[in-house]
């Protein structure tokens, strides 16, 4: 009985599988990366809403360079996630040369402990005056 009770599970497995059939595998994971793509797009779409921001960019050129980074991911404009909310990192520092410079570098370096134990992650790549630009539309954002 036991045997015949694993022949059978493994039949509906090798069944469910494709039973080693090319074509039916190439369907199949051509489905699932279709799948697999329309869930992205979807999950972009709300990471990109969450919060009470609205969804279109303003034409401020600071907001531009946010829209087209990674930042949204961890930062809202009013709504604290992974890192501080925009309009709480403009309420702590007052729009002075020597904070725009400060937290530029931090934007490309990364940092930790201004905010809590989760640091932010560097942005290397950004040119400084970019990380100017953005610093200065965040501490435009204020309460």
């Amino acid at each position: 009985m036991k045997k015949v009770f694993i022949v059978l599970c493994i039949s509906a497995v090798i069944t469910a599988c494709g039973g080693g059939s090319k074509s039916g595998s190439a369907d199949s994971t051509t489905a699932a990366n279709e799948t697999a793509k329309s869930a992205e797009s979807n999950a972009d779409t709300n990471a990109n809403k969450t919060g009470t921001e609205s969804a279109t960019v303003s034409s401020e050129p600071g907001a531009k360079l946010i829209a087209a980074s990674d930042c949204s991911t961890c930062h809202k404009v009013d709504v604290k996630l992974i890192g501080p909310a925009f309009k709480d990192i403009a309420a702590k520092y007052p729009a002075t040369d020597a904070n725009i410079d400060t937290l530029a570098n931090k934007v490309i370096k990364g940092g930790k402990g201004n905010w809590g134990d989760i640091p932010m992650a560097g942005h290397p790549t950004l040119a400084v005056n970019d990380a100017k630009t953005i610093v200065k539309y965040i501490l435009s954002l204020k309460k």
